[in-house]
């Protein structure tokens, strides 16, 4: 069953706040999809088919280094999901997308989100604001990745997103920092004797 245009609109709110008529033909395109914890969501060379947004659980997003997989990516609640890269061009990419917790998507298709667009001028601002969070939150994380120290970002992630720590593998959120599992935990030791 589509969510309601009242449900769609309360996720969006924080990032594109529209009249509720903007939001009945978006929730009608709506796709609700489920996958149980370590389901693959999107798998390593293939073609993004949906923008995502997540209702419940968590997701993360990984590469593949040749020997691991490498976290580039924690997701929760009301946050979008989508290799944005492979949406927009419709080619496949190095990158998965990966339950870590049982999961509930909001997925509209790729023809079904450029048809959305094609017939309005608020499908196309839905679009652009679509995209505007999508980057805002990848030019952040690479500035934090290229200026902080892996203490820092250990910080700033506690302090913005404790959450993670009780539902995300430690494994995970370390190659999420950028640092092997003995060298968080260090980093942890020494934040607790602080």
């Amino acid at each position: 069953m589509n969510p309601s245009p009242e449900a769609v609109k309360k996720v969006f709110d924080p990032y594109y706040e529209a009249d509720l008529r903007v939001w009945t033909g978006f929730s009608e395109m709506i796709q609700v999809r489920e996958f149980k914890k370590t389901a693959i969501i999107k798998n390593y060379h293939t073609v993004e088919k949906y923008l995502n947004i997540i209702v419940s659980g968590s997701v993360g997003i990984f590469v593949w280094n040749g020997k691991r997989d490498i976290c580039i990516n924690l997701l929760y609640e009301h946050n979008f999901l989508s290799d944005y890269l492979s949406f927009l061009s419709q080619q496949p990419t190095v990158i998965k997308s990966e339950a870590l917790e049982d999961c509930t998507l909001w997925s509209v298709s790729y023809q079904d989100l450029n048809n959305l667009y094609s017939r309005s001028e608020t499908g196309l601002r839905i679009g652009k604001a679509i995209s505007e969070i999508l980057f805002a939150r990848k030019q952040q994380e690479q500035i934090s990745l290229l200026t902080k120290s892996p203490e820092e970002r250990y910080l700033n992630l506690i302090t913005a997103r404790p959450e993670i720590f009780q539902r995300t593998p430690l494994k995970i959120i370390a190659s999420y920092l950028g640092l092997t599992a003995e060298s968080l935990s260090r980093i942890r030791k020494r934040v607790t004797e602080k």
